[in-house]
């Protein structure tokens, strides 16, 4: 069986399409939960987000132009409703500075695969202390395979300023985990 375009399901949802809608958004859900997840490291917060992403989304599908791949449009959307999730949670404190939030049981979420095994959720843990850019840098990067030209178009930001938010993340990361392991 092929498998159907974006561009393909796209126009097919413009044009009503309720099963080509539901195509878009299986395909690219249990991504944009986990991005969502990762980023306020609450499962039914990102559930909501999600939900928001993917009404947003819908809105604005006859806006989306076609001019670069719709996973990255789909990703700034998913992106500017995190920050609106930390203004709105945190409406004094800056993005950068939220806190370490408290860990959620495995049992909360079980669908998560990220916080399945010792490792994975030191690595889930370490994240969380990471300010929000650097977060966002590890998480376009390593969990979404956005090239960091796509990461400085999708942020409006340099790729050199992409880079250097990333690599900083890396380092800090790994202080957090060496922590770990010399505590375990």
């Amino acid at each position: 069986m092929f498998k159907r375009s974006d561009e393909a399901l796209i126009k097919q949802a413009l044009k009503g399409s309720k099963s080509a809608w539901e195509g878009l958004v299986k395909r690219y859900e249990s991504g944009i939960y986990n991005y969502a997840y990762r980023m306020v490291n609450h499962p039914d917060d990102a559930m909501d987000l999600m939900q928001d992403i993917f009404i947003a989304v819908f809105r604005n599908l006859s806006s989306f132009r076609g001019d670069s791949p719709f996973k990255g449009w789909l990703f700034k959307i998913a992106h500017y409703r995190c920050i609106e999730y930390y203004r709105k949670k945190k409406p004094l404190q800056s993005i950068d500075d939220t806190p370490e939030q408290e860990d959620e049981s495995e049992e909360s979420c079980p669908e998560y695969d990220l916080t399945q095994g010792q490792e994975n959720k030191a690595l889930h843990l370490a994240m969380q202390r990471l300010p929000f850019n650097q977060k966002l840098m590890v998480e376009m990067k390593f969990f979404q395979h956005f090239t960091f030209e796509d990461i400085a178009n999708q942020l409006g930001i340099s790729t050199n300023t992409a880079k250097s938010r990333l690599y900083s993340a890396l380092d800090k990361l790994k202080d957090y985990l060496e922590v770990e392991d010399v505590a375990a």
